[in-house]
């Protein structure tokens, strides 16, 4: 009884039944206007035209477009209103000019002359023209002189993690999608306390829609108390509001300037198997040591600006001392942001890029399938040019309608060449890119609309690191265990399933 009244007392519930109250208003208030139903059915349908013509005409992906048209064409008296509530991913005139302040001050604690994506130029224009692109789309430099290690599993980060934070002497930086009390996060929290305590400054970020039902309400007042500065992302107020749309999806740990980790492992059990949610759970991370760290430390700084209202002096974090493994690190490596506010799906265009500029092979780690047309060509261009297009996904679903879209897509890239793969021990939420042995990614950025358009996201691109053979080997390792999807497979799913995947699909940009 006690479990059963918890869960209905959960924010989550309350939330839940508030915005469904509030939906449920809307509509009756709309409809109890019988009396002037020519007057009210007249404006709302004109209100859909308009907003009709202003997604056709917007700059939002074309997949985006066709998921609020349908329901908008299908429901003229209530579409347009919804869309207007739930739909438009636009910034106030405040909230323009004060992320237009950030980027001003990110430009000038930053190296944005391009020299070093020049040099690399040089040396390999395919290369040098990614690089370009990164540093003037994400205001983020190329990197030489950082070690990268690569962590194949979260068991693996969380170790590390442990033990680099151990050695922080001046700050750490936490900013994370999703935190939950328990095995993973307890002994992370006793050190950041215990730093806190020894005058090491401590701050830490949280996605509140991410951690709507595994953080109690107002924890960031809780870590306050412990002497950890806290900010909650876009704090959950249960209103009809297309602020829903915006998260911060990234993974990102900075200590004293000099380290750095990030990847798809959240602070939470099933991340490190103490908690089998999904069977085997089967992530990545990475973590940097050098001068590359300091665009990680930007990227938090900014959003803690963003947040608080503040206007750090950056350089105050940047670290000048040596770790001892930069000078031994061969390659050079690019972290980079991804804002949902600039119109610039950056994640993406790095992706395609990487896709585009294949010669042998690409091998693809992702929790998610539902990709655009042109994600979709390009995937499907390279495989029939020839080039060894391999994608790993889960076996056993987080979300079953997500997964059901994932498997939508499958008979598309299978009849082209493009080799699906099922991780049957469990869930795959690794979200990784290595190509020809020359080109890495390893980020928070999954192969969906809501990473790839409207969440804040960050990612490690690289060019010839050591860490891309440890890359490489883990995808082949994985995929030992995995089931390979056929066309036969593909061409066996019934009716009514493939239109259920067909009627998801329509609507996948909202999921």
């Amino acid at each position: 009884m006690k479990k059963f009244l918890n869960m209905l007392f959960s924010r989550v519930v309350i939330i839940s039944l508030s915005i469904a109250i509030q939906a449920a208003f809307l509509v009756l208030l709309i409809w109890r206007f019988n009396n002037y139903y020519v007057y009210v059915h007249a404006a709302c349908v004109l209100l859909s035209l308009v907003v009709t013509l202003g997604i056709i005409g917007g700059r939002s992906n074309p997949g985006y477009k066709i998921a609020w048209l349908v329901p908008i064409l299908l429901f003229p008296i209530f579409g347009g209103l919804f869309y207007l509530m739930f739909g438009r991913n636009q910034l106030s005139a405040r909230e323009r000019k004060k992320m237009a302040e950030i980027q001003r001050h990110t430009e000038s604690v930053v190296d944005l002359s391009g020299q070093m994506s020049d040099e690399l130029y040089q040396i390999d224009a395919d290369a040098g023209s990614i690089s370009r692109y990164i540093a003037r789309n994400a205001l983020s430099p190329l990197y030489q002189n950082t070690a990268a290690t690569y962590f194949p599993i979260g068991e693996a980060k969380f170790a590390s993690l442990l033990e680099e934070l151990q050695k922080a002497q001046h700050f750490i930086f936490m900013e994370y999608f999703i935190i939950q009390e328990g095995k993973m996060w307890d002994p992370i929290l006793e050190i950041l306390t215990q730093k806190a305590k020894q005058g090491v400054e401590v701050r830490v970020i949280y996605d509140d829609v991410g951690c709507i039902d595994t953080l109690p309400y107002h924890y960031d007042r809780e870590l306050e108390k412990l002497g950890i500065a806290c900010c909650a992302f876009n704090p959950f107020v249960p209103v009809l509001s297309a602020r829903l749309n915006n998260r911060d999806h990234r993974k990102i740990v900075v200590i004293d300037g000099h380290t750095g980790f990030t990847g798809g492992i959240n602070l939470a059990d099933e991340y490190i198997n103490a908690y089998p949610k999904h069977g085997h759970w089967k992530d990545a991370a990475i973590m940097l040591k050098g001068d590359a760290v300091w665009s990680l430390t930007v990227m938090f700084l900014s959003m803690w600006n963003y947040l608080r209202h503040t206007d750090e002096d950056y350089t105050r974090y940047r670290s000048t001392g040596t770790t001892g493994h930069q000078l031994a690190a061969p390659g050079y490596l690019q972290p980079f942001s991804d804002s949902p506010l600039d119109h610039e799906a950056v994640g993406e265009t790095v992706y395609m890029q990487l896709i585009s500029r294949a010669k042998k092979y690409v091998y693809i780690n992702t929790p998610y399938l539902i990709i655009d047309n042109e994600m979709v060509t390009a995937l499907t261009t390279a495989a029939k040019s020839g080039v060894d297009v391999r994608i790993i996904t889960p076996h056993i679903a987080d979300k079953w309608y997500v997964h059901a879209v994932t498997r939508a897509y499958y008979k598309i890239l299978v009849e082209s060449g493009v080799k699906i793969f099922e991780y049957t021990p469990g869930f795959v939420h690794a979200k990784t890119f290595v190509v020809d042995d020359i080109y890495g990614v390893v980020g928070t950025i999954n192969l969906d609309y809501r990473s790839l358009y409207l969440h804040f996201e960050c990612g490690v691109w690289m060019y010839k690191t050591p860490c891309l053979t440890d890359m490489k080997r883990d995808f082949l390792e994985t995929q030992q265990k995995c089931q390979s999807i056929t066309l036969q497979q593909c061409q066996k799913v019934s009716l009514p399933t493939r239109i259920c995947r067909a009627l998801l699909r329509v609507f996948a940009p909202l999921m």
